[in-house]
Formats: C-alpha cells, structure tokens, sequence
C-alpha cells in the first residue's frame, strides 16, 4: 500500500499538479493565497518537502535547469504520474476526513483552575487578540486576490469561520471569567483597597482591621531555608484547595490572596543589615471570613494525602488585629528595601512620635518568577504606637 502524505505533502504536490514550480515559486503562491493559515508549511521546510516527494518518485525536476544541475532555489519540478495519482487519492480522502478538536486551548482550559484568576483572563486576552490578527490577515489576503475561483473562495470561507468562531469563544469565555471575577469573587484586596495598593512616593498611616490568615511559623534565611519553601508551598496548596472547596460545597468563590510575611528579630536592625539568618517569619495566606478551621483541617488532610509536605502539619488559622500601622509600597528588589526601612525607623517614627507595636509586615504583589527584580512590587508594613 501507498504510504499516505502529510497535510504538508499534500499541500505542495497539490501546487505542483497545478502547474510545474520551483522552490521560490511555491513560497510565492503560498504567501499570495495565505495558505500558511490554514497548513503548518514554512518557507525551510520547502525544499526538504520536495526532496521527500523527488524520493518517493512522486515529482521529479525538469526543463534545462534541472539538466544543468543548478541550485534546488531555481531548479523546477513537475507532478509524477504516480504523484497525480495519489495526490487525487488523498484529496478525495481529505474532502471526506473530519478534523478532531485537539485545540491546544482546551489543556489550558482543564488545567486553569489551578491559576489566578487573572493570569487566565490574560492569557485569553492574548489568544483573542492574535485571532482577531489572524482574521484580519485572512481578509487582507481574500481581497488582495479576488475575484477568486469557486474552491479558493470555499478555503477562505473555512478559514475565516474556523477563526471567527474561535475569536467570539474566546471572548465569550473571557467575558464570563471577566464576570465572575468582577461580581462574584470576594478579593480581598479590592475590599481592603487602602491595604493594599498603598503610595510608593510616601508612608501612610492607616488602620488594620482584624484580618484571617492560614499561617506557617519558621526561622532563617528565606532564600536557603527548605522550611520556607516547604511553608510557601504548603500555603498555596491549602489555599487553592480551599477555594475549590468552597466554590463547589458553599457556592462562594474568591480570589487566593497574595503572599504575605510576619517579619521579627530580637535585634529589629537585623532587617536594615538584611542578615537573614537571625530572621524569624510568619508566612500568611489571607482568608475570606466564611472558611472554618473545620474546612482547614480537611483542606490539609486532602493535601497531605496527595504530596508530602512537612509544613502542612504546621499549617494553622490566624487571626491578627495590627490596628494603627505605617506603610509604603516598595518597588524593586527585596534586598534593596533596607534604605526604606532605615528612613522608617529612624526619621518617620521618631519624628512623628511613634514607636514598633508589632511584627515588620509584608505583602508580596508580584510574583517572583515572572517579574523582574526591580518591578517587584511590595507593600511594606509596621504597626505602630504612640510613644
């Protein structure tokens, strides 16, 4: 039996029973008709698709270049009897054949629930926005040509509602998601705005309502200590199970809380000489007020039984009231946030009568991995008192 040939193949041996083309003509007809749209065909890939059909004697080089030799860019090459017969085989057969739906975008759709709600809005966005390129490029390209003949003008019909259709999905699930997160999920840094998108020019003063973490307790150096990571990894994974939770058994969804840390040290100058080895740290995760601590043991029982952690054992709820705190939103790098400390306690809490009342606060805005270090943004806090 006659192997079959790839959408590829097929593409070039079609153009070639047209009429006899070499390599820098193929491109140009690809190019012109926008085949690339509808075909995964590029421009390297040409003369190793003619060099497979030469070899399965399907199309074969002709006229005076290919006598003199000359470079594959100008030699000219013509369908095969056996070529035309099996490329009208496949074509009958590619008239007939469905396509399955193995769109990429629906792996990312299964998977999305384990992400921020708003890292799959954009991602979305960008899918949406390169559609409607596409779309766009497709249309340019239909009136560059026409009038067309009856089969052309059916390919670009194809394609435009293939991509017309997966444009309004794509908007229309992002509308949805866009929705949700805007009517339907608490936030909490949109209930407690003034929390958390403090000033970066300024300190502030403002006052810290009793707030609901999970939290994890440990000691060291952030950056070399496993019980940091451990803690980190714990809380995220509570957190989200939590979510899932309580959208599916309670009908209350929210959106997971950034990061945020419990900072002490018996010397408080130790965050100024950033020596983090005298450091100790509440790592927190915040908590809308309808989630039990009953939801949080069986959150991390859940999690335990399918990864071993150890800091889920040190998972626990916590409720913290800082009440009067100073804060100010830094930009940059964590270890360059000891000038902003030092101004905190050396200028703005003496000069304004007002002395530690409470851990060094912080909450982690950006995500480390996917942001640079100077756009880092982190909001800096200190419960104070009068002096």
């Amino acid at each position: 039996m006659e192997p079959t040939l790839t959408d590829a193949e097929l593409t070039v041996l079609g153009l070639l029973l047209e009429q006899p083309r070499h390599g820098y003509e193929l491109e140009r007809v690809i190019e012109e008709r926008g085949i690339r749209a509808w075909t995964a065909l590029g421009f390297s890939s040409i003369y190793y698709l003619l060099d497979k059909l030469a070899g399965r004697g399907l199309i074969e080089a002709s006229g005076p270049a290919a006598e003199r030799r000359s470079p594959k860019s100008r030699a000219t090459y013509r369908a095969t009897a056996a070529g035309r017969e099996l490329c009208a085989a496949a074509t009958v057969e590619a008239l007939a054949a469905l396509t399955p739906v193995r769109a990429r975008v629906l792996i990312g759709m299964a998977n999305s629930p384990g992400l921020p709600d708003h890292e799959v809005a954009a991602g979305l966005a960008r899918r949406r926005d390169v559609l409607r390129d596409q779309l766009a490029e497709i249309r340019a390209a239909r009136t560059r040509q026409e009038p067309l003949p009856a089969a052309a003008s059916a390919i670009f019909d194809y394609c435009e509602a293939m991509l017309a259709a997966d444009a309004a999905w794509t908007e229309a699930t992002l509308g949805t998601l866009t929705k949700e997160t805007t009517v339907d999920k608490y936030d909490i840094k949109k209930a407690h705005r003034e929390l958390y998108a403090p000033s970066a020019k300024d300190f502030a003063i403002v006052d810290v309502p009793e707030l609901r973490y999970l939290a994890v307790d440990g000691h060291g150096d952030p950056n070399t200590t496993a019980a940091y990571t451990d803690a980190v990894e714990a809380l995220f994974t509570v957190a989200y199970t939590l979510k899932f939770a309580s959208k599916k058994t309670l009908g209350r969804d929210f959106v997971v809380g950034p990061l945020e840390g419990l900072w002490r040290a018996d010397d408080p100058s130790a965050f100024v000489r950033r020596d983090k080895d005298a450091w100790s740290w509440t790592m927190l995760i915040s908590q809308p007020d309808w989630i039990t601590e009953d939801m949080v043991r069986a959150a991390v029982a859940g999690a335990a039984g399918k990864k071993d952690n150890p800091a889920l054992a040190r998972v626990r709820v916590l409720s913290l009231v800082e009440g009067r705190s100073v804060q100010i939103l830094h930009l940059g790098s964590y270890d360059d946030e000891a000038p902003t400390l030092d101004r905190l306690h050396r200028q703005y809490l003496p000069d304004n009568g007002l002395t530690f009342n409470g851990d060094h606060h912080e909450i982690y805005l950006s995500d480390p991995r996917r942001t640079e270090p100077h756009k880092l943004k982190t909001v800096l806090r200190q419960p104070v008192k009068a002096v």
